[in-house]
């Protein structure tokens, strides 16, 4: 998928201080080769909010039953911002990043003749059943999974992973999703991440190829940081950071290559003034907090000054309208930090000495579920605003989570959105969003990036590490995420006894359960992925735990503008860790 500010992994030429890019990304890395407020803008300008990614669903044709497309077309309507405005009975709105607001609903009009999908069509009374075909199913289900297997030694240390499996799983056209991986090179320690975007995959791309190199910069020592800056000076190559372990569909933005290298070159400059060198010691949790927090500053100054380069300047500004949250875990030996702003998770997979399977919470939603959270926002502002601050389980009424990248129209104040607005293209001033203020708008900001760092110090029993956006966590229960990969690692899925749940089961059915499972045990149904099993139990599964062909199928076959109803975007990084080396590092001390 090439095109404007897209590249894929593969195709990218070695440079400076790696092999990615000739973009700052390939100057900083060495690569090894291979709900939110989604607003479609129907005009023929450019989208404000969109950037092309691939989307598994474009495989097949949507197969949908006729009876379905009945009920759907039946509220067909033509809708400019129909994230926002359209509250459509089959869409939950739990589902939507922003609540509907009265504001949007003159943006919304009946679609033309509307009446021909609802009165001019008759269907038989026995509607035909269409289904993928299991290897169908498979070509959707694997077209992003990636798997990396970490050498046991990698020239300074023994890692503590074993490797990791990740995976993505589109419901928005185009996925707001992103993810990333990489060892670092002049530190130790692994960087694992999933971003979930909204109002578009804009600041989620940002982020996902900007975050990293940030906080590689963080812990990098004052020596090292020395050495780089003399070699850009001097024009002299640079020292690879960053080893980045990618999809091929995961690509880094070549046209803003030179504005983000020149961002994080005056970060470290900054850190070169403050730092004077006579501290050895980097701490990893500040090091994440400054690295967060920083890249969010940089996307807000960038679009403030703006570019003279139209091209830039239009994506800079779509970067700090749209948002999105980040969930990342360090792992250096057995020293493990989770660092996460937004709604996303980070589950840690515990088997007992039983051989059962525990979950260990390492990171907290910041959204309305959490109360500490509430607190906080209400501290931060006056006290007359206690009842607005968040309205509907939702910030100022509108954003689900509290903790966000971008996002600046909950940041700037009125008058900055405004001066930006109207000196920025016509793109950006003709959408209504940009110009909308939300309600209640008076002691910004109300949203930060910071994010909420959790340490934890691993044991052998703790096998793997599961990331995930919200669209795994709205759909599974965490208990079931982690039995669900603890089975499959161990190879345990297909001898554990079925269980039924109190559900009425005759023979019949218990026949067609271990049918199934049979099935599943057949190479067309194995996965060779830990993310992908989960995704699909997360997609198929049935009221007995078990993987339903026909309702997996059935999912898979919705077309780009219904499969948002149903559920999110899914991107999952399960990481295996090596028990015998976590037992060896315990056992040194």
């Amino acid at each position: 998928m090439e095109g404007p500010g897209r590249a894929s992994a593969r195709a990218w030429a070695p440079t400076a201080l790696g092999c990615d890019s000739a973009s700052w990304a390939g100057r900083m890395c060495v690569c090894p080769g291979p709900r939110r407020i989604g607003i479609p803008v129907r005009s023929s300008s450019l989208p404000l909010f969109s950037d092309a990614m691939p989307a598994p669903t474009q495989l097949f044709f949507p197969l949908i039953r006729n009876c379905e497309l009945s009920r759907i077309y039946g509220t067909a309507c033509y809708c400019h911002h129909k994230h926002l405005c359209c509250s459509s009975p089959y869409i939950p709105q739990n589902r939507l990043r922003y609540t509907p607001h009265p504001a949007y609903a003159t943006f919304c009009r009946p679609k033309e003749n509307w009446w021909q999908y609802t009165q001019g069509r008759r269907y038989a009374s026995t509607p035909q059943k269409f289904y993928l075909t299991p290897p169908q199913v498979n070509s959707i289900l694997k077209a992003n999974e990636y798997s990396f297997k970490v050498p046991e030694f990698d020239g300074k240390n023994v890692s503590s992973i074993l490797g990791f499996d990740s995976n993505q799983l589109p419901a928005n056209a185009p996925i707001e999703d992103r993810r990333s991986a990489a060892t670092c090179l002049q530190t130790r320690g692994m960087l694992l991440g999933v971003f979930d975007g909204h109002a578009g995959c804009a600041c989620s791309q940002a982020v996902s190829e900007r975050l990293f190199y940030y906080i590689a910069v963080s812990l990098l020592p004052h020596e090292t940081l020395l050495e780089i800056e003399n070699a850009v000076e001097s024009g002299r190559a640079l020292l690879p950071i960053l080893q980045w372990h990618k999809h091929p569909n995961d690509y880094f933005s070549k046209e803003a290559s030179k504005l983000y290298f020149n961002s994080l070159r005056t970060y470290w400059q900054e850190l070169i003034d403050l730092n004077t060198g006579e501290s050895t010691d980097i701490d990893v949790k500040e090091a994440l907090i400054n690295a967060f927090k920083r890249l969010d500053n940089d996307i807000s100054l960038e679009a403030q000054v703006g570019d003279p380069n139209s091209f830039l300047n239009y994506l800079v500004l779509r970067v700090a309208f749209s948002g999105a949250t980040a969930c990342v875990a360090h792992v250096d030996g057995v020293d493990l930090h989770v660092a996460n702003t937004g709604d996303s998770r980070a589950m840690l997979g515990v088997q007992e000495e039983d051989g059962s399977w525990s979950a260990v919470t390492l990171s907290n939603d910041h959204n309305a579920q959490n109360e500490r959270e509430i607190e906080r926002l209400k501290l931060e502002h006056p006290k007359n605003e206690a009842k607005s601050v968040v309205k509907q389980d939702r910030l100022l009424g509108l954003l689900m989570p509290f903790r966000a990248f971008g996002d600046v129209k909950f940041k700037w104040s009125i008058d900055l959105q405004k001066r930006v607005i109207e000196s920025g293209p016509d793109q950006l001033n003709d959408n209504e969003y940009t110009k909308f203020i939300p309600p209640n708008y008076h002691t910004p900001p109300y949203l930060t990036a910071e994010p909420e760092v959790t340490y934890h110090r691993l044991r052998p029993q703790d096998k793997f590490l599961v990331l995930a956006t919200d669209g795994l966590w709205e759909t599974m229960h965490r208990q079931d995420v982690v039995r669900i990969v603890g089975e499959y690692l161990t190879g345990m899925h297909h001898q554990q006894p079925i269980a039924v749940g109190g559900y009425k089961v005759t023979l019949g059915q218990m026949h067609g359960l271990l049918t199934e499972r049979r099935a599943k045990m057949s190479s067309v149904f194995e996965d060779q992925n830990a993310a992908t099993h989960l995704i699909r139990h997360a997609v198929g599964n049935n009221e007995f735990g078990t993987v339903d062909h026909e309702r997996l199928s059935k999912m898979l076959s919705l077309p780009e503008e219904l499969a948002r109803m149903y559920r999110d975007d899914i991107t999952i990084i399960v990481v295996q860790f090596n028990s015998h080396v976590v037992g060896a590092y315990q056992n040194q001390e």
